[in-house]
Formats: structure tokens, sequence, C-alpha cells
């Protein structure tokens, strides 16, 4: 029985990944905490299940935040510096309805998941938009931060 579980604990020794998340190098993570009031006319617009919004503030991420209400009081929220290279002038991503583009080299992201649209299959990895946590904590304000 000693036998057994030595090699059961050998195993997930052995089985552990010394890499535990795939860290996207071209952004920074940064630590914030912003809210929004959804009673303010410029945030208004999440009150609605699917609408999405830019919040281009200082405080919010490297290029700011890019937040969508997906229903049932459930918010996501990414950054809105494109993922696949470092923060440089044409690096801060438009909204358009329900997709994300960097202007840098065209590329297009969904704004309910982060994923990138039809990503090069060149060899080169590509990352998904960083996504923040997104809360919301009653009295119609949505918490975003990492």
């Amino acid at each position: 029985m000693k036998r057994i579980w030595g090699l059961i604990l050998i195993v997930c020794l052995l089985s552990c990944d010394k890499e535990r998340t795939n860290r996207n190098p071209f952004l920074q993570e940064i630590s914030f905490q912003f809210e929004l009031n959804l009673n303010l006319p410029l945030y208004s617009p999440l009150t609605n299940d699917g609408n999405s919004i830019y919040v281009g503030n200082s405080q919010a991420g490297t290029r700011g935040v890019f937040v969508v209400n997906t229903g049932f009081n459930t918010f996501r929220a990414f950054e809105a510096s494109c993922p696949n290279h470092a923060p440089n002038e044409c690096s801060t991503m438009t909204l358009n309805n329900q997709v994300v583009t960097c202007a840098c080299e065209d590329f297009e992201y969904s704004v309910y998941t982060g994923q990138q649209f039809s990503p090069p299959e060149d060899g080169t990895r590509y990352y998904n938009m960083l996504e923040y946590r997104a809360s919301f904590s009653g009295g119609n304000v949505v918490v975003i931060s990492n």
C-alpha cells in the first residue's frame, strides 16, 4: 500500500508545471480599482444587457478598459491596450459594437470573451485581451480591479 501512495506522490510531483500562467510579455499587470456608477450618464449604457463601453480613465488599466454587460448583473472588463505588442501610439484599441480593433495591425477581438478573431497562422504566439475583475456591488456600481 505504501508503494502505491509513493508512486502516486511521485507522479503528482512530476506532473506539476513550474510555469502556471501564460503571462503576456507585452502588458504589465498593474494594480488598480475603479468604480463605475451606472446612475451617471457616462456609464448608463451598461444598464442594458449586451452593451459595452470604453473607459478611457488613466486610473483604469494601462490604456483604459472595455466593459461589457453580459447579462444577469454580470460584467466583464478587458484592457484597452492591444495584447500583441507593447503599448505605443497605435495600441489603444477602438470599440465598434461588440468588436474591438487594434489599429496597429487591424487585429480584432470579441468584447464578450476577449478572444482574438482569426489569429494569423504564422507560428507566432498571439495573446487574447487581458481581463480584469469586474463585479456588480449593488446600488448600480460596477467595480473594476486588478
